[in-house]
């Protein structure tokens, strides 16, 4: 598997073996990878228990053009 990086990240993954906690590339990208399933897995978690909260709660009185007015009047637009 060929992967390309940016040169920013190219130099992230060099500071990363140079400081020492790492000892080459493989192991950063690794554990990138492990910190990206990790937290996607938390925020789709995150997600749901929100949307089952909305299904589960009290149905608002307004409907959904008061919210987006008052969400225009809020942001100031």
């Amino acid at each position: 598997m060929n992967v390309s990086f940016t040169k920013k990240q190219e130099q992230y993954i060099s500071n990363q073996i140079e400081s020492g906690d790492f000892q080459n590339a493989s192991e950063v990208v690794r554990d990138a990878l492990r910190l990206h399933e990790f937290y996607r897995h938390r925020i789709i978690q995150d997600l749901k228990t929100e949307i089952e909260k909305g299904w589960s709660g009290n149905t608002s009185p307004r409907s959904v053009k008061d919210i987006i007015t008052s969400r225009k009047k809020t942001n100031g637009k």
